[in-house]
């Protein structure tokens, strides 16, 4: 299971969670309802699948080699939103170490192949 708490424990987090394939809530902490969290759930699953299929796109188109797709990271307003694999971690943007951010998700993200 996810360990939400060290996510949360990074600088500027406010809320954290993990979500299904198909946009379900497994579990979330933070400063969301439930009804934001399992809005947030599926956004985020919407958005990762997204992610694969524009990175399988641009990898065809320039020959880069964009797989495994990993993650994604969106900057707005005063927040940052970054996920890896199945989860996810809002942040207040200036407060954000995204270095950090990114090397904790990967630890505790299981990226498929």
């Amino acid at each position: 299971m996810v360990d939400l708490d060290r996510l949360l424990a990074l600088p500027g987090a406010i809320a954290a969670g993990e979500f299904g394939v198909g946009g379900s809530l497994i579990q979330y902490k933070g400063a969301l309802s439930p009804e934001q969290a399992r809005a947030f759930a599926q956004q985020c699953a919407a958005d990762t699948l997204m992610g694969r299929s524009q990175a399988q796109m641009i990898a065809e188109l320039t020959g880069l080699e964009l797989r495994p797709f990993r993650g994604w990271a969106m900057m707005a307003g005063e927040y940052t939103l970054c996920v890896m694999g199945e989860i996810g971690v809002i942040l207040r943007s200036g407060e954000a170490k995204l270095d950090e951010v990114f090397s904790v998700l990967e630890a505790e993200a299981l990226i498929p192949e």
